[in-house]
């Protein structure tokens, strides 16, 4: 390849060439993820578990604050648990692995085989949700009004068997949590589901900086058995959707079917009202496409897995000690600082690799902060900063004194700044439209002339009838991502959400707007 061809990301293609591939390839050059052997699985490798860590320690925190506490149940559930809510077995029939026998023997041809004399009484299903096996508890665990609210928090895995896997936004085998709790009234559940739906948002916005759009889903895009579903939903770089969250109203429809009855204040026999919701590894996913760039990884501060990575630059053996006990001493100031809830936490990166090459890596894997420390920088008090929502030669010298200070600020202002681009990506791409025509232009791919129309939030009227919602789904592949509850920042007064309008379908009377969009 010539000099003046070679490309000049450190990501291709690029997120205007290819955004599905390019996506591959940011998680492959940060060293996230990798397929298994495992068809449809992925084995999540050190920098992005960490990544699911702070996730994961940071929302554990606040289920803490609302009142819940962890527990674990069963991987296996038994298959008549999820046959006894009717429209719970039928969501989830098509994606269930099921286990047949508990024993292997070894078979003809020398392989092993499962054991015709270990064939299960019942088929147990490898969990895909646990609904049916934690309302089997909570049946035990509840008898009077006095056990109630109990307020649960699961980590676990789940399997769904999906046909087309993509690394951390759907695959066969991925990590969540899932809430489950059961109340005594109605109105203490959907306070529940509404309750942890804001603690969904809250994370979304103050720590992924990614703003969403909160409300009710469709019936037709329920979470199977429940009564009412509620989401969050994300724009994408790319201007598609992704629900990044949902918390289920299931009133006592799973009561019923697992038994959960309560002695009520006034001696009566009750059913409980209960709740799920839930958060994955999808988070991870959400993270990349909405801030990474075309050199890599663009990671928040807030649940970046180390704030600042310290690059010395050696000359000679001679210099390496003078600029080691610089290092360390700037390590140690740095460590005792408080950011985001937590000490800023710090890499050093000694190996024996290329400058350059460790620049790349550390800018592809999307650690906020790098700082290069040579002999110059040491004898003069100083060191060099770059951050990563900037250009890559963009660098700064900057005092000693000055240093921990200014990488506390730094931080802080990357955090915000991802945030407000995101916001000001979802102004930019979703619109108003009331025209059937102009709706299926916005989401027509073949509109290479004017590629600014392509795609994103189409604030549209609807209806409410399911057949509609359907159609739009069968023609453009566009669904309803969720039913929105306030205004939409930034969108601007041409997109009032709530006002009198047309069904952009049939034309029928609608009382307020809907997102519209296509998905992952």
């Amino acid at each position: 390849m010539a000099k003046n061809d070679a490309p000049k990301t450190a990501i291709t293609p690029t997120r205007n060439d290819d955004y599905a591939e390019w996506y591959q390839q940011v998680v492959r050059a940060a060293d996230l993820a990798e397929q298994s052997p495992v068809r449809g699985c992925m084995v999540i490798k050190p920098w992005g578990y960490a990544i699911w860590e702070n996730i994961q320690r940071s929302l554990d925190l606040m289920f803490k604050a609302t009142g819940h506490k962890n527990a674990y149940f069963p991987l296996f559930i038994p298959k008549s648990f999820l046959e006894k809510e009717a429209q719970h077995v039928e969501g989830f029939a098509k994606e269930c692995a099921v286990v047949t026998h508990h024993r292997l023997i070894a078979g003809p041809d020398g392989g092993l085989i499962p054991d015709p004399a270990a064939k299960l009484e019942e088929p147990l299903i490898v969990r895909p949700t646990s609904e049916t096996i934690i309302g089997a508890a909570f049946a035990q665990w509840v008898q009077s009004y006095r056990d109630l609210p109990l307020l649960i928090n699961q980590w676990a895995n789940v399997v769904r068997w999906e046909l087309r896997t993509r690394l951390f936004l759907r695959t066969t085998e991925f990590l969540w949590q899932e809430g489950h709790t059961a109340h005594a009234t109605e109105a203490e559940a959907r306070e529940e589901t509404r309750k942890m739906l804001e603690v969904y948002a809250t994370f979304a916005e103050d720590y992924m900086a990614m703003p969403v759009i909160k409300g009710p889903k469709t019936a037709g895009e329920r979470f199977p058995g429940a009564v009412d579903t509620y989401a969050i939903e994300a724009m994408m770089q790319d201007r598609k959707a992704l629900q990044a969250g949902t918390s289920h109203f299931l009133g006592q429809n799973f009561a019923k079917a697992s038994g959960i009855e309560f002695q009520s204040k006034e001696e009566k026999k009750e059913f409980a009202w209960t709740t799920s919701w839930g958060v994955s590894t999808r988070l991870v996913g959400a993270l990349i496409m909405s801030h990474s760039d075309d050199d890599g990884l663009v990671l928040p501060p807030r649940l970046a897995p180390a704030h600042v990575v310290i690059l010395p630059i050696f000359r000679g053996d001679d210099t390496r000690g003078k600029i080691l006990e610089y290092i360390d001493a700037l390590k140690k100031e740095l460590c005792d600082q408080r950011i985001f809830d937590r000490n800023v936490e710090v890499e050093v990166d000694l190996r024996d690799v290329r400058g350059g090459d460790k620049q790349w890596e550390w800018i592809k894997k999307g650690i906020p902060l790098r700082i290069e420390v040579g002999l110059r920088d040491v004898e003069s008090g100083a060191a060099m900063l770059a951050r990563r929502d900037r250009a890559p030669k963009d660098k700064a010298s900057v005092p000693r004194g000055e240093l921990v200070a200014k990488v506390v600020e730094t931080l802080r202002d990357m955090q915000a700044g991802l945030l407000e681009k995101a916001l000001a990506n979802r102004a930019a791409n979703t619109r108003a439209i009331d025209d059937r025509a102009a709706f299926d232009a916005f989401f027509t791919a073949k509109n290479a002339d004017k590629p600014e129309i392509h795609g994103g939030f189409a604030l549209s009227h609807w209806c409410g009838d399911g057949a509609c919602e359907t159609a739009i789904k069968d023609a453009l592949r566009v669904t309803i991502r969720v039913i929105p509850e306030g205004e939409i920042p930034g969108v601007g007064a041409s997109a009032t959400v709530f006002e009198q309008g047309a069904c952009v379908v049939c034309g029928k009377p609608s009382a307020q707007r809907v997102v519209f969009a296509k998905s992952y």
